[in-house]
């Protein structure tokens, strides 16, 4: 026995009931009713008095049980002009963040959903965002720091950005069709979307490729889809279609409603017909004429049909498929082909022998008005979408099943924002770098953990029904981590001895509150850090003037008072040493050098008395038994402070000098004594003293050369 499939198609002006048997891969059509509602209980697709559509629903379904016999399940459609599309960005600072991965941006492409999801609900002042069904998004682009970039893996920036297009059924669309249902004692075997229903017959999976417009032309309104690159596109609705061209006829030639529609089904089919207008007067009408008539009508529904299928391909497709009712309107092909800027031929009317999986159609009428309801039938059983139930932190949520259902999926039906989640970044630190302020970022948070009935999962990871999904705080970061060396940079370690004393610097040198650090120190918060290289001397003096070791060379001069007089002296050595070398505070200092700095550096008397031209002693040599002897006479007295100072004594900068100088006086034999061991006691009463081998007396003078003794013998 072949399988029967009983579908419905709630239209605008009609519901229309369908019976298909399907026989291995094809479907014939057993069956079909119409029945048109008694008021105005639909409008725009959207079910606007539950008891009057189950009413039609009713009848509909009980015509068809006398032949067919009981009806308990059927396949229906949501209007796609219900769906609603909304496009949003969102940025989010990836600075100092690890490198993105395909997680953290399923994250950020949800929170882009759930904005969008948040703005549709404001625009449409719903109270929730609950309110809609996602069926679907696509990434329109990314970008880093501005530039337009084709993926965010593994990059890096300052703000990272994602711009979505979604697709939102409203849940009271759904709610009111199964309400409607239930009343009329049936079960929702399957639902699909009208234009996906259109679509899954007309166009093959292998055609969607191309980019093409099916439009769905009913009685109240026009409903489009576009596919493109494999996939739809787009969904739009037009508020205008077959009845804004019957009302114009009513109105040219003065026939009530349904007289008007029975005259333009003929005009279209027959090319006349005859009518009696509301005063009683009959008629004939002829095609060209009803169309020259009724032209401005025409025109604006093809334009309001072009101008949104514009609207949502941002251009002209490669062609257009007409469907419903409605398109067979007179003449609307040719003037959504001017609109559109396309040939004629790019636009056709398909009608139910464009469904290649349908058999045995000769005997039907070949009208586009039953491609929607087969349609229906077809795709909800090829491509059925049903509700799934799953578990969001201990809430049961009822998910519309569209398209493959995620994780991702249940996180927004639920109403949770992942974003209020992250566990929050550490707490920051505020430290002085080279007397600059400089905050220290935390470390971020982690995501949240996303558990799938207790396994950690992803938000990408399909569900099942009856699923338990847990979603976790992330965890908090921690305060900043660095050592001086992360905050800095690279470091080399340099030796060096100075004034005899070792030490061992990091370079650059850093010191923090005051002291001394190393690479590895662990930075915290309200720390001073102040770092500088130690290249040349001068570099060196501020560290060691830090450690309280530096000592100043003496001045390259000395300056000293001598008897109230300011005199400018020279040192007699450098003051400041490198590796022996007289230096300089700008000359560079390498590793393992030896520096030295003079401190107090004072000069011998001797040296300053030069200095001043002032000698100190007269001195002669002179021979003393063939031994040479120098005799001196200091020639002036200097004294520091009242005390008297020795030839090799230190004057140092700064000193107060009394000079007092003396008449040199004449040295006589007698002086020798004075620097050798004999006495003058132990000489015998009998001797001779000799000058230049001359006798002479204790007291006579002598010079620089004589030759002196004494003959103890006589």
């Amino acid at each position: 026995m072949n399988e029967k499939l009983f579908a419905l198609d709630i239209g605008t002006r009609s519901v229309v009931g369908i019976i298909l048997e399907k026989a291995g891969d094809f479907y014939r059509i057993a069956d079909h009713i119409t029945e048109e509602h008694t008021e105005r209980s639909m409008l725009d697709g959207q079910i606007h008095d539950v008891v009057a559509v189950s009413k039609v629903i009713t009848k509909v379904k009980e015509r068809l049980e006398v032949k067919h016999g009981p009806l308990k399940k059927v396949c229906v459609a949501a209007a796609g002009r219900a769906l609603r599309t909304k496009k949003t960005k969102i940025s989010q600072d990836v600075f100092q963040q690890p490198l993105m991965t395909r997680e953290d941006i399923m994250h950020l492409e949800l929170n882009a959903v759930q904005q969008a999801q948040y703005q549709l609900a404001q625009m449409t002042e719903e109270s929730q965002e609950a309110a809609y069904y996602c069926v679907g998004y696509s990434v329109l682009h990314y970008h880093i720091d501005g530039q337009k970039i084709g993926s965010l893996i593994d990059q890096q920036g300052q703000i990272a950005q994602v711009e979505i297009i979604a697709t939102f059924l409203p849940k009271v669309v759904v709610d009111s069709l199964l309400s409607a249902l239930s009343r009329s004692n049936l079960a929702m075997e399957a639902l699909t979307l009208e234009p996906i229903a259109a679509i899954q017959v007309l166009i093959p999976p292998s055609m969607r490729r191309l980019n093409v417009a099916l439009v769905d032309i009913g009685a109240g309104t026009s409903d489009i889809a576009i596919t493109n690159s494999g996939t739809v596109i787009a969904y739009g609705m037009v508020p205008s279609a077959g009845d804004s061209v019957t009302e114009a006829i009513s109105d040219e030639y003065l026939l009530d409603f349904p007289d008007a529609e029975r005259a333009k089904r003929e005009l279209t089919t027959k090319g006349y017909t005859s009518i009696t207008d509301i005063l009683g007067l009959e008629s004939t009408i002829h095609y060209a004429e009803a169309v020259s008539k009724i032209e401005d009508s025409l025109k604006s529904l093809a334009e309001q049909i072009a101008t949104e299928i514009l609207h949502l391909n941002h251009s002209a497709p490669k062609a257009v498929m007409l469907v419903g009712g409605g398109s067979q309107t007179p003449e609307l092909s040719k003037y959504l082909a001017e609109s559109m800027g396309l040939p004629a031929n790019r636009i056709a009317i398909r009608d139910i022998r464009a469904i290649q999986q349908l058999k045995d159609h000769d005997q039907l009428s070949h009208g586009p008005e039953l491609v929607t309801p087969i349609g229906i039938a077809i795709a909800a059983k090829q491509n059925p979408i049903q509700y799934k139930n799953v578990i969001v932190n201990g809430q049961t949520i009822r998910l519309f099943d569209m398209k493959r259902l995620t994780v991702g999926d249940c996180i927004l039906a639920a109403g949770i924002e992942l974003t209020k989640l992250y566990g929050k970044p550490g707490e920051g630190f505020m430290i002085e770098l080279n007397g600059k302020r400089l905050p220290l970022e935390g470390a971020f948070g982690s995501p949240p953990c996303i558990l799938r009935n207790g396994t950690l999962t992803s938000i990408e990871s399909p569900v099942s029904e009856g699923d338990d999904i847990r979603i976790e705080q992330g965890i908090n970061g921690q305060p900043p981590d660095l050592t001086i060396e992360d905050l800095i940079g690279d470091f080399e370690r340099i030796h060096l001895t100075y004034n005899n004393e070792f030490f061992s610097f990091t370079q650059p040198v850093v010191f923090v509150n005051g002291s001394l650090a190393k690479a590895d120190y662990k930075v915290k918060d309200q720390q001073r850090i102040e770092y500088f290289p130690v290249t040349t001397l001068a570099e060196l003096k501020k560290v060691l003037t830090r450690l309280k070791k530096w000592v100043e060379p003496a001045s390259s001069t000395h300056f000293v008072t001598v008897n109230q007089h300011l005199f400018e002296l020279k040192p007699a050595t450098a003051p400041l040493l490198i590796n022996g070398e007289s230096g300089r505070m700008e000359d560079t200092i390498k590793h393992e050098d030896t520096i030295d700095t003079k401190m107090n550096c004072g000069l011998p008397l001797r040296s300053v008395l030069e200095q001043l031209d002032k000698p100190y002693l007269y001195e002669i040599e002179v021979f003393f038994n063939n031994k040479p002897i120098n005799l001196t006479q200091a020639l002036c007295e200097v004294k520091r402070n009242g005390e008297n100072l020795a030839e090799e004594d230190l004057v140092f900068p700064n000193d107060h000098l009394i000079i007092t100088e003396k008449e040199k006086q004449p040295f006589i034999f007698q002086d020798i004594f004075k620097w050798t061991d004999i006495q003058l006691s132990s000489i015998p009463t009998r001797y001779k003293i000799y000058r230049n081998e001359t006798v002479c007396t204790f007291n006579d003078t002598i010079v620089s050369g004589d030759r002196l003794s004494i003959d103890m013998k006589n």
